[in-house]
């Protein structure tokens, strides 16, 4: 312990040297920049800043690019707070109800709790890795495919059931999204599946578009077919400032709890190679919709349900970190290209970088927290601005809000065939909402399912004579498959007794 209190003392003088501090700094305001802009997200914005950074020393530039991937996870809320599109995949559930916060006139709430929930993720992962990291990068190994395989359909089974006034809706939201995870080249065998000779979508569904789609567009077209008076304020809010956004005792106390929780399982979740803070954000509302004392507030504009998500995708891109350093296995699409990154700039990450490139690797972890610390600070002072955004009249923000899909949905792939297809699912998005379906388990079905279809397929591969066996006699996989299970026939039986004449 001491050890790794003097290695982290020394991580602090080189995160604190000016140049260093000017590079988070800089990092985390990109990183703000691209998660507030709809369909960029980390990757993009570590992709498009990783030339800048050659000519740097590998310390400054890690720190930089680290800095654009934790200020992205605070600032992915910020579009999905205020108009209901997700900047990034893991801010999908900050949106469900963050959007009806702002709607309720607590953007200024949803904004603050969203930023510090980030924060307290940010800094507990960075405490878990600076002390348990290397240690926990060898938990992420037990995961194989059998594993990954049961802990999706954990997942995707608990949101089917968790969102939406009626399960069955949920459910059926589920297997829309696993229809439309089938679109493309199959991943084993690089056969086309159900493209229609479209070779727009030989690489699938178009992720970004279709969340935009379901989550902006869908709004816009409910906002202009509701009859609504062109120039009304999308909200009826007194003048805000930040004492009026700031947060009671009472929810200060609700949300820290909620975030400490969810920190711990988005770093647990985002040491598994592949499962990133998308899945990470999804769980961490599952946990929360099981564990909050008022679930029934969940989904209609709780503090808790953006605490969950934030908090959890923050975390999760500092547990990427341990596999990446500890093991040279990237966790996400990011850290992915940071490895990268790190190979060109002569560093070998695995067992032995800690012992050869102390400085760099403590350098680092000082630097989260001094980030975390910065981008809090950016993102707080933002505040004040960004909650007048839901009063400004729709005869602006419509046409705004339209813009900024039409954008985001062609950033992606420079494709018009991205634009045509957000355009459709915000039909099928604005359908959905008039018929009470839940959209998020269509998203996270979307996310998971090639994830699911890969691991699935190859427990069977490595399964003798492809037994199915395979999933029952891994003591992890058969946890999740009863927890799954469990999920799916509890409620059921909760509502049978409700029912029967001696309830």
């Amino acid at each position: 312990m001491s050890e790794i209190l003097a290695q982290l003392f020394q991580g602090f003088t080189v995160a604190l040297d000016p140049i260093n501090i000017f590079a988070v700094i800089v990092g985390g305001i990109m990183g703000i920049i691209v998660g507030g802009l709809p369909g960029l997200g980390s990757v993009a914005g570590v992709a498009l800043l990783l030339p800048l950074t050659f000519k740097m020393n590998p310390t400054t530039a890690v720190i930089m690019l680290a800095g654009i991937y934790y200020g992205n996870m605070f600032g992915g809320s910020i579009s999905a707070i205020l108009l209901n599109i997700p900047g990034d995949s893991p801010a999908v559930m900050t949106a469900v109800d963050g959007y009806q916060l702002a709607r309720q006139g607590k953007a200024g709430k949803a904004l603050y709790t969203a930023f510090f929930a980030s924060f307290v993720g940010g800094i507990t992962g960075a405490v878990i890795l600076t002390f348990l990291g290397p240690a926990l990068a060898f938990v992420g190994l037990r995961f194989g495919p059998a594993e990954f395989t049961s802990l999706i359909l954990f997942a995707l089974m608990s949101v089917g059931w968790l969102l939406g006034e009626k399960p069955a809706k949920g459910i059926m939201a589920t297997g829309i999204g696993l229809l439309l995870s089938t679109i493309g080249v199959d991943m084993i065998q690089g056969l086309p599946r159900f493209t229609f000779g479209m070779l727009n979508l030989t690489a699938g569904v178009p992720f970004i578009p279709t969340v935009i789609g379901i989550f902006g567009f869908a709004q816009v077209l409910k906002l202009l077919l509701a009859g609504y008076e062109i120039g009304q304020a999308t909200a009826v809010t007194p003048r805000l400032s930040i004492r009026d956004s700031l947060l009671s005792i009472k929810e200060w106390a609700e949300v820290s709890f909620t975030a400490v929780r969810s920190s711990l399982i988005g770093f647990f979740v985002g040491l598994l190679p592949g499962s990133g803070a998308t899945m990470a954000s999804f769980m961490a509302y599952i946990a929360e919709m099981r564990l909050n004392k008022h679930p029934e507030r969940l989904g209609k504009g709780a503090l808790a349900g953006v605490a969950a998500p934030e908090s959890a995708n923050n975390a999760a891109s500092m547990g990427a970190f341990a596999p990446l350093l500890s093991l040279g296995i990237p966790g996400s699409g990011t850290t992915a290209l940071l490895l990268g990154g790190l190979m060109m700039w002569g560093l070998a990450p695995g067992p032995l970088l800690f012992r050869e490139a102390p400085e760099f690797v403590w350098g680092l972890m000082a630097s989260m927290y001094v980030g975390d610390i910065a981008v809090l600070l950016l993102c707080v002072l933002l505040v004040p601005f960004l909650a007048y955004i839901p009063r400004v009249p729709k005869a602006i923000l419509a046409p705004t809000t339209i813009a900024l899909c039409v954008l985001g949905s062609f950033s992606v792939n420079n494709s018009i065939f991205d634009i045509w297809f957000m355009v459709f699912m915000g039909v099928v998005g604005y359908f959905m909402d008039r018929l009470q379906f839940p959209t998020p388990p269509l998203v996270l079905a979307l996310v998971l399912a090639p994830r699911l279809q890969t691991a699935f397929r190859q427990a069977l591969m490595i399964s003798p004579g492809g037994s199915l066996m395979i999933f029952i006699t891994k003591p992890i996989s058969l946890a999740f498959l009863l927890a799954a299970i469990v999920m799916v026939t509890l409620p059921v039986l909760i509502k049978k007794r409700k029912d029967s004449p001696s309830a």
